[in-house]
């Protein structure tokens, strides 16, 4: 569930601490300088979403359904976009989450967690409402990003949890690593499996058929470089990303982002954390030093 906010918004990040790089993609923390957009997109990727507020409960729903509101917050892998909005919370820091952390962190399968936005705190219990009060109580990003990275690394050296199996945790990567270009058939001779019984084990751990995760992460592919090339034609970038044509890309987004290629870029583009102007390099004080 990848989000996006507007050229109000500050943000902070940090290197992600070696120990729990194969968990966490990254680490952004957020803070709106006026009243947050009313509403906007969580994509899907390959990500797993983590979110703590640090003022009022952040507003989830998914299209047709009704607004959630949480204080903390995990989303599982998706197929479709989330719709953020409809609250006053103006800041909080977001975690990307590889499928691995689900079982590393909340003792679960990512499948468990797949199309599915719930508390953290259903979901860990007191750490999660412990996790919130400590970031709030802190007024620095620095200091916050030191609280946050101490608490994970102290549920990463608390849990054994159970491993997926190693044949599932390699078609992810190569999932990954292709940008969901390699066939389901050809995954599954590569992996040494029947197409359908990867099919099924493959669903069962991630939640996603490895047709839809594919599909996410060539939907990913795309957005990640309209961030930083934003002007690029979408004939050039469909071929390029390997579909039939822009129509086709186009059918994607409606089908995924819920707008066309354009209304997203018009609406989301803007005032990613990759802008220059917003973006804020917060430096790893105690990164490594644990």
């Amino acid at each position: 569930m990848t989000g996006s906010a507007h050229a109000t918004t500050g943000y902070a990040t940090r290197p992600v601490h070696a120990a729990l790089r194969p968990y966490v993609g990254d680490v952004i923390g957020y803070a709106y300088d006026a009243d947050p957009p009313d509403l906007h997109r969580g994509l899907p990727s390959r990500y797993l979403t983590l979110v703590v507020t640090l003022d009022d409960p952040l507003g989830v729903a998914w299209p047709g359904g009704p607004v959630e509101k949480y204080d903390a917050l995990v989303g599982g892998l998706h197929s479709t976009a989330v719709q953020i909005g409809q609250t006053p919370s103006r800041a909080g820091v977001q975690l990307s989450l590889t499928p691995a952390a689900a079982r590393v962190l909340f003792g679960l399968p990512p499948g468990e967690l797949a199309s599915v936005v719930v508390g953290l705190d259903d979901v860990l219990g007191r750490p999660a409402r412990e996790l919130t009060e400590h970031l709030r109580a802190e007024t620095s990003w620095s200091t916050r990003f030191d609280v946050l990275e101490d608490m994970l690394l102290r549920w990463l050296g608390a849990r054994r949890p159970s491993a997926a199996r190693p044949e599932l945790d390699w078609a992810w990567q190569r999932l990954c690593a292709s940008s969901g270009a390699i066939g389901v058939q050809e995954l599954a001779t590569e992996v040494g499996w029947s197409r359908r019984h990867l099919t099924d084990r493959f669903t069962s751990e991630f939640g996603l058929p490895p047709k839809v995760a594919s599909r996410v992460l060539r939907f990913e592919r795309v957005t990640s470089y309209l961030r930083g090339h934003p002007h690029t034609r979408l004939s050039d970038l469909s071929a390029a990303a390997g579909y039939a044509d822009q129509s086709h890309l186009t059918r994607e987004f409606q089908a995924i982002a819920g707008c066309s290629p354009r209304q997203w870029i018009t609406e989301e583009l803007p005032s990613l954390p990759s802008n220059p102007q917003v973006a804020a390099i917060v430096p790893a004080s105690s990164a490594g030093s644990h």
